[in-house]
This record gives C-alpha cells, structure tokens and sequence, in this order.
C-alpha cells in the first residue's frame, strides 16, 4: 500500500490542488491511503473531511508584518504555535508512516515538510502562484522537487532548485465540452458572451464595473450575452442598482445570480472573462482559451494575484488592470473594442489557450512516482 502525506490550507488555492493531486494518484495507485495535514481552524478542517479523507490538525500561523496591537496579538500566538509545531509535525509523520509527503502551500506545509525532510522521507511541493509564496521559497533549499504551475516561478529560486513545470490541475470538462455545447445547456445563442465574478464571496470593485457594463450594453443595444455572480458582497445591492440603471433583469441574454454553480460551463460558454487571477482561475481561463480583464485582489499576501495576472498580460492573453487605476469607463472601453474587433478578441484568447498545461496530470504523475 501506497501511503500518502500531504499537507497544505488556508485558502481554497492550496487546498483543492491538495484534493487534485490525491486524485490523479489514485488514479494510478487504487491502493493508496491518504492523510492530509492542516490547520484546526481553517478550511481544510471542514473541507478535508467532507470529501471523506482523514485528517491531522496542526496548529500553524503566520507572522503579521504590519505593527499594530492586534498582530502583535497574533505574532505572539503564532510564535508559541512555532515551539510545538516540529514536535507535532513528527508526531503525524511518525503515526502515518508515508512513503512521500506532498506540501500544497500555506504555512502549514512548513512544519510537515520539514520535519520530513529531515526523516529522509521523499518531499515535493506545488506552487500554484507565478510568485512563489514564503514557505515554498523556504522549503526549497529542503525537498526533494518543487512542482509549478507556470515556467515564471523558477526564476525566484536559487538555480540548484530542481523543478518541474506540471501545470495546475483542472477538470476534464475544461478541455472537452464545447462553446456550442456549454451555450445549449445555458440557453444561451451565437451572440458574443461575457462571463464576469468575482468569487464566491464577490468583489466590489467587479461588482461595480459589471453592473456599469451591462447597463452600457443594453442602453446601446449591443448582442451580448451576461453571466455575473455577484457573490454574497453584493446580494443585498447588485440587482437593486442594475434596476435602477433601468436594467431588464428578466432579459434572456442577462444570467444574473449570486453564485454560479455550474461554472465550468459558464467558462466554456463565454468569449471574454473578467475576473480576480488566483491561479486557479487562471488554470481555467487558459484551459478553455478565453480573453479576459484581469482585476488583481490587492489585498492577497505577497501580490501573488498581480504576479499571476501578468503572466497572461506579458503572453498577450490578459489585459490587467490593478484595482487602484480601476474605472467602469476602461473596461467599458476594452469591451467595445474587443465587441468591434473581433480577431483582436480571437488572437487574445488563442494566446491564453497556448499557456494551457495539458497533460497536467500526467506531469504531477512522473514526479511523484520517481520519489516514491
């Protein structure tokens, strides 16, 4: 039997190419048996078990750069949580026994890869950002190999770094269904169609610009097509304020809604996304080779989404605009020229689809199996 440590958390970004990874080795190994590593206290504590894998708590924090009472608070707690972390990290790799240990990110891989390391226990990492975070750039000097998701990364590495090119896994669907297809299953015609979120949770910033957007477009009659998730950010307010620009919400050619749950489809469906760039979402958008307006989050550690962003941007698939210098009136203007120019909106989108990874998970695959 196959047995498998990984450990990563925090956010969704490291925590799903945790949940990938595993899949692409059962693929493989049936036989394998899973332990994934996380904080008590974040995402990975409900999500992790959810999915039907165990898990081994471990208390982790980071340190707060920023002065202030409360992150001295916080740098206090993280500081006693570093003088049990070692122990405890060996504790889990001592009960579980792994043939390899595979960190995902956040700073709870830390700890675990380490302790690791120093057991002579085979360790690779994933980096999902086009700038490495603190604690894979740490455990470099540490593991056996590091896996990126894009060539841009490696640069932030000393050059004895041995480093793979993997890609971000993404579902199968990204690379199957069909604009036809996924525009049948919406509802949707041959119009153009702009795919516009900001998470989950929603983002202002996107909130605002969409909703000036599809006033701007239905006030000049244009043929397009709109999905916007709103996100809980703007439940209370986004429907009301389109209402109020005299938006029909009742429109066929308007998907307006809080969260978008078949949003595989949504990204196949469309010609132009505008979106954050966490690497995940940007995984997807260069799977289905799609244009997009790239909105960086400037509140992400590290600029990690900015970084991300003009990798696309410097490919000529993105067009970027950090949120500071955002305005309705630029992305409106973008969107009348790509509406007009429709091989500019093609050359866009043919250059996202060359930065797709497409053999991802048979990359992942090779490295691991040489380790084990």
């Amino acid at each position: 039997m196959l047995k498998v440590l990984l450990a990563g958390g925090g956010t969704g970004g490291h925590i799903n190419p945790a949940l990938s990874i595993a899949e692409i080795i059962k693929n493989h190994r049936p036989d394998a048996e899973f332990l994934f590593a996380g904080t008590p206290n974040g995402m990975e504590a409900r999500l992790i078990p959810k999915v039907g894998y165990a898990f081994a708590p471990i208390k982790v924090a980071g340190f707060q750069r920023q002065l202030s009472l409360e992150n001295i608070g916080r740098n206090i707690k993280a500081a006693a949580y570093l003088c049990t972390a070692g122990t405890r990290a060996k504790k889990i790799i001592r009960d579980f026994s792994p043939d390899i240990v595979i960190g995902t990110g956040g700073y709870v891989s830390g700890p675990i890869l380490l302790a690791a390391a120093k057991m002579k226990i085979p360790t690779v990492i994933h980096e999902q950002n086009a700038y490495p975070g603190v604690t894979t750039k740490l455990l470099t000097k540490h593991v056996d190999e590091v896996m990126l998701a894009v060539e841009a990364a490696a640069k932030y590495f000393s050059p004895d770094v041995k480093y793979t090119v993997t890609g971000l896994p993404v579902r199968e669907e990204f690379f199957t269904k069909t604009k036809a297809e996924a525009r049948a299953e919406l509802g949707l015609d041959n119009s153009m169609c702009i795919l516009s979120a900001g998470g989950s949770l929603g983002a202002g910033a996107i909130n605002d610009t969409a909703r000036d957007l599809i006033a701007w477009e239905r006030e000049n009659n244009l043929s397009i097509n709109h999905i916007h998730g709103y996100g809980g950010m703007g439940k209370d307010t986004f429907v009301a304020e389109l209402k109020g620009k005299g938006v029909d919400i009742a429109d066929p050619h308007l998907h307006i809604s809080e969260y978008i749950y078949n949003m595989g489809s949504c990204l196949v469906a469309a010609d132009l996304i505008i979106a954050r760039s966490g690497a995940s979402s940007l995984a997807e958008i260069e799977a289905v080779g799609r244009a997009s307006v790239l909105i960086p989050s400037p509140t992400v550690a590290e600029n990690h989404q900015y970084h991300n962003a003009m990798v696309l941007a410097n490919a000529g698939a993105a067009i970027v605009f950090e949120q500071k210098e955002l305005t309705s009136d630029k992305v409106i203007k973008v969107v009348k020229e790509l509406y007009e120019d429709r091989d500019k909106l093609r050359i866009l989108s043919e250059n996202a689809a060359r930065l797709a990874v497409r053999d991802t998970s048979d990359r992942i695959w090779q490295v691991i199996s040489k380790h084990i």
